[in-house]
């Protein structure tokens, strides 16, 4: 009998086991994969901004342009510091459309994030020269500074992975703050696809949030 119990405790630990390694490799990272057909994103001019408070800041978000984009997200970053700018942006999403997109499942872009960078390499250019080359990689790919515009946004945000398909629309913005002491807080978005670099990165606050079942 104790042998038949140890037994079906031992099953019971290895399900619990694999289910928590499923998690962790598959819900918690995501998974690598390729989409075709994800076009150019979308950007107008626009007007307008919104104010908060936020750790004793007074923030103006002023908009730059309306931005629309559906992506697949090649990396996420979380960040979960006391800082103004991890509580105001609390992930980072690496994006990617185009033919970068496309062959993001077929070539290991081996795409790395951290300090609020997006970052890649390759062994050999010969891995991208079916997406045009290193230009292409950089003007199909950007890193985006998430701003959910509410608590929903923030939910849907926190629980994209890598491989999800997106879209995303909202503003690309700046950030100026300012506290009592004088002590100020400045963000401010790129504007181009084709920037590299610091100041590269959009800075992305983000009203409606869609991430396909595909």
């Amino acid at each position: 009998m104790r042998s038949k119990i140890k037994s079906v405790l031992g099953f019971i630990l290895f399900l619990i086991l694999a289910a928590a390694l499923c998690y962790f490799i598959i819900d918690g990272k995501g998974v690598r994969r390729g989409i075709k057909g994800i076009p150019e994103p979308v950007q107008k001019e626009a007007t307008g901004s919104t104010q908060f408070k936020l750790s004793g800041y007074d923030l103006t978000i002023t908009y730059m342009a309306s931005y629309e984009i559906e992506a697949l997200v090649v990396h996420t970053c979380d960040y979960n510091g006391f800082g103004i700018g991890d509580r105001l942006s609390p992930v980072d999403l690496g994006l990617a459309w185009g033919k970068v997109a496309e062959y993001n499942g077929k070539t290991d872009f081996n795409w790395t994030q951290g300090n609020r960078w997006l970052s890649w390499r390759t062994d050999s250019y010969a891995a991208i020269e079916s997406v045009g080359g290193e230009d292409a990689v950089m003007q199909q790919a950007s890193n985006n500074h998430i701003i959910p515009a509410d608590g929903t946004v923030r939910r849907k945000v926190k629980r994209i992975r890598n491989g999800d398909h997106v879209r995303l629309k909202g503003y690309l913005v700046d950030v100026y703050g300012v506290k009592s002491n004088g002590t100020t807080f400045t963000w401010n978005s790129s504007l181009s696809r084709s920037d590299t670099g610091a100041h590269a990165c959009e800075v992305f606050y983000v009203t409606s949030v869609e991430v396909d079942e595909d």
